[in-house]
């Protein structure tokens, strides 16, 4: 699709956002609760040459934050990566109270209840907040993130340094339901709902963000054959994905109807490795944060000129995902996940 000029109010569709695309490895940190489409980008990630991984962070969502950093552990071990620094987040959102947690999707584990060991390594002293504020500003311009579950440990590092939305290259988030139904509940999806008020502050923060809303995620789809396919490969992960995602498979099904499993998280890991494969409309998005539209993200798409203030009023413009490469996004996944 041929990209237009984004005009003054960020409306119209573009290319790849600026610094999306990587000229060497790029130092990248995940943010993450895994969970079985957490694991599958984290795997990706560790097959990628394009990216460096720093650290992996943890934030409850799929499961709580302690199992989140007990599956970080067992994946960097899975991936012969002992070494990799687990930096454990917060253990509820910003506002406080118990976090929700899907563990009817991804199992009581996040693994698909595949009983795997636990990890032989432990986690860092740090908090994930700390680790993050450290690495950025170690590596100034240098780190992207890629923000796989609630914003919580985000917000908390934008707290805790205000230069961290400055020096931070690329926040890429999975969150949101733009213009589309949430997975929660009609007005949310799920990460943007396990912590709304973070959300409110990462994407009014400044920082460099794109955002892939799972009205992006949803088109693309791994089907039985497909996953069947991953399983016969030679993939260095085929085995242990395919045991997870029977699970997952089994959800999809009954909640959605679909016969295959949504790669949402894996789609999120392309967006910020092949930018080229999404269009994007860039535009302030604002979270709501009581009410029944409680985690419903909002896009001023800059087709009016305001006669006066508002909530979206005086904040940067983030990029939202708003076309995707269908086929092309789905075979880049197959290709890094069948990788030997």
């Amino acid at each position: 699709m041929e990209a237009l000029t984004a005009n003054s109010h960020g409306g119209s569709l573009t290319d790849a956002p600026n610094g999306c695309g990587f000229g060497g490895p790029q130092k990248l940190i995940i943010d993450t609760d895994p969970g079985i489409d957490d694991t599958m980008a984290i795997l990706m990630a560790f097959q990628t040459t394009e990216v460096e991984v720093l650290g992996l962070t943890t934030i409850f969502g799929n499961v709580t934050t302690e199992n989140a950093t007990c599956n970080a552990l067992l994946l960097s071990e899975i991936a012969g990566r002992s070494d990799l620094p687990v930096a454990e987040g917060s253990h509820e959102p910003l506002k406080g109270g118990t976090p929700r947690v899907a563990d009817f999707v991804h199992g009581k584990d996040g693994l698909g209840n595949t009983g795997l060991p636990p990890p032989k390594t432990k986690r860092i002293e740090k908090s994930a907040s700390e680790f993050l504020v450290e690495k950025v500003s170690e590596f100034p311009g240098e780190v992207s993130v890629l923000a796989l579950g609630p914003l919580t440990n985000l917000a908390l590092a934008i707290k805790r340094d205000s230069s961290f939305a400055s020096k931070v290259k690329k926040v890429v988030i999975l969150g949101g339901a733009f213009f589309a139904l949430g997975n929660v509940n009609p007005a949310a999806e799920a990460n943007i709902f396990g912590d709304p008020e973070a959300a409110d502050v990462v994407f009014t923060s400044g920082a460099d963000i794109a955002v892939v809303g799972i009205n992006i995620t949803t088109q693309i789809k791994l089907t039985d054959e497909d996953l069947l396919e991953m399983r016969q490969s030679k993939g260095k992960y085929a085995q242990v994905l395919g045991d997870m995602c029977k699970s997952y498979m089994e959800w999809h099904v009954k909640s959605d109807g679909v016969h295959g499993i949504f790669p949402h998280d894996p789609v999120s890991f392309v967006a910020l490795v092949r930018p080229d494969l999404f269009t994007y409309r860039r535009g302030v998005v604002r979270v709501e944060t009581q009410g029944i539209c409680t985690g419903h993200t909002l896009m001023d798409q800059g087709l009016k000129k305001w006669n006066a203030s508002n909530p979206w009023s005086g904040y940067s413009p983030v990029a939202v995902a708003w076309t995707v490469n269908v086929e092309e996004v789905k075979d880049h996944i197959k290709k890094v996940l069948m990788k030997p």
